[in-house]
């Protein structure tokens, strides 16, 4: 096995073991800025950008080069709603007044 610029490369290409280590990666810089994505103080752009140019290359290193099974597409997929969910908060719920926490249909609609 050798190892050039991040990416594993094996005589049997292992796309599941790039994908598990690439999210391991992204944990990593995900926890390093965990208390700026979690802050009150940072407006929610800003979050994003952070989001968008530290954690999102870090997973996607080498990605043109994968071959996507959904299993692997939903690990990435979990990942980066983890992260947006903590960009965005939890919502009061405007029925019972309680917090929750916000459903992936409105993360995709809050992010694009």
């Amino acid at each position: 096995m050798n190892q050039r610029l991040g990416n594993s490369i094996r005589l049997i290409a292992s796309i599941a073991e790039e994908i598990k280590s690439r999210l391991r990666s992204g944990n990593a810089c995900y926890y390093s800025v965990q208390t700026l994505l979690s802050s009150r103080l940072l407006f929610k752009n800003l979050k994003i950008k952070i989001h968008r140019t530290t954690i999102l290359p870090v997973v996607l290193y080498g990605c043109e080069t994968w071959s996507l099974i959904l299993l692997e597409e939903k690990k990435l997929r979990v990942f980066e709603n983890m992260v947006l969910k903590r960009i965005f908060g939890p919502r009061r719920d405007q029925v019972t007044g309680e917090w929750r926490r916000l459903h992936n249909e409105e993360l995709n609609e809050l992010y694009s």
